[in-house]
């Protein structure tokens, strides 16, 4: 763990400058290659910076500008949100295991889009699908919710198993209304599941940008209180704090960004799970630092995997959601036996 604040300074600065990188190599690399003179360019003339290097070609710019950079954006915006919310997670459920699909958001998302895609919404308007995915998680945050208040408090451990229950039962519903789709509208449901960022364009952007933004500035301005709320209860009373109005409200918030994070990009798993245990390693468990770290390299890994999905077998492309599941399951699988081995379990 780092311990110093110079080396937290330095971590983030790397972070940061790996994170510029990596934009850097996606906007050159997958199918039509974009040199990197012409990047630079154009990385410079969407800056207002004084221009260097090479001028793009009519081809390259409309794939700089319109296919390569909305989705890198989108790729950074729904990283961000995943990994943050999965933070948030973790410390309210007190529990390394938590992450943000854990109240049902992200089968009451897919509820929604096979809602959408049954009724034929899907190719009247690019909005249908992110509408009806957004409104069937929320509704399922707050069934899960309802479903545990009771006296005024919402234990974690109800939340959880209520979020279960809620997650079946959808599941259960959106598999039943797949059994009645034709051919073309399952496949179009699959690939929704699988996760992906190709077709992403700036209108996905300006759909994500605003509330992702706003709820990740919102839980980095909150963090501290949210040191005191992953203390326990008895603590956080002992120093005053309302439990049940900060509980709910870092619950909304991180549901809320995951929700437009799936709702835009479909079912990308194991951001939210493994990047904010690595960076609790990495820079500890003050939410302060942790939010941002997590933040910080949810869109770098999220990107990464984006990146790698499209060069590694150039025309085709592997959908995200699916690289991201080859490398977080094995860390997922370490994080158990790890677990295991330090409670003492065979």
């Amino acid at each position: 763990m780092i311990q110093t604040v110079k080396g937290k300074g330095l971590f983030f600065f790397s972070l940061c400058a790996a994170l510029l990188f990596l934009v850097l190599i996606s906007l050159h690399a997958g199918a039509i290659s974009v040199p990197f003179s012409v990047v630079i360019h154009e990385v410079c003339r969407g800056l207002d910076l004084p221009s260097f290097g090479q001028m793009p070609t009519a081809d390259q710019f409309s794939v700089f500008w319109y296919i390569r950079m909305p989705r890198i954006v989108v790729a950074l915006l729904c990283g961000a949100a995943l990994a943050a919310a999965g933070a948030v997670m973790q410390g309210v459920f007190s529990n390394p295991l938590a992450d943000p699909g854990i109240i049902g958001v992200s089968s009451g998302a897919s509820f929604g889009a096979v809602i959408c895609i049954s009724l034929g919404l899907t190719s009247v308007s690019l909005y249908y699908m992110p509408a009806f995915a957004l409104g069937g998680a929320i509704f399922a945050v707050i069934v899960t919710v309802l479903l545990t208040f009771r006296h005024g408090k919402i234990p974690p451990m109800s939340l959880l198993l209520a979020g279960v229950a809620v997650s079946i039962f959808l599941g259960a519903m959106t598999n039943g209304l797949l059994t009645f789709m034709n051919e073309y509208r399952l496949k179009e449901f699959l690939f929704w599941t699988v996760g992906g960022l190709d077709y992403r364009r700036w209108d996905h952007v300006a759909l994500s940008f605003a509330p992702i933004i706003t709820g990740l500035v919102t839980l980095i301005v909150l963090a501290r209180h949210l040191n005191v709320l992953s203390l326990g209860e008895t603590e956080a009373k002992s120093l005053g704090m309302n439990i049940l109005w900060y509980r709910s409200l870092f619950l909304f918030i991180s549901s809320f960004i995951t929700a437009v994070a799936v709702c835009t990009s479909g079912m990308i798993g194991f951001v939210g799970l493994v990047v904010p245990h690595m960076m609790r390693i990495l820079i500890g468990p003050d939410h302060r630092l942790l939010i941002p770290s997590s933040a910080l390299f949810g869109a770098f890994f999220l990107l990464l995997c984006d990146t790698i999905g499209r060069a590694l077998l150039p025309p085709l492309e592997i959908r995200v959601g699916i690289i991201t599941a080859l490398l977080g399951a094995p860390y997922f699988l370490y994080l158990i036996r790890r677990m295991r081995k330090e409670g003492g379990a065979m």
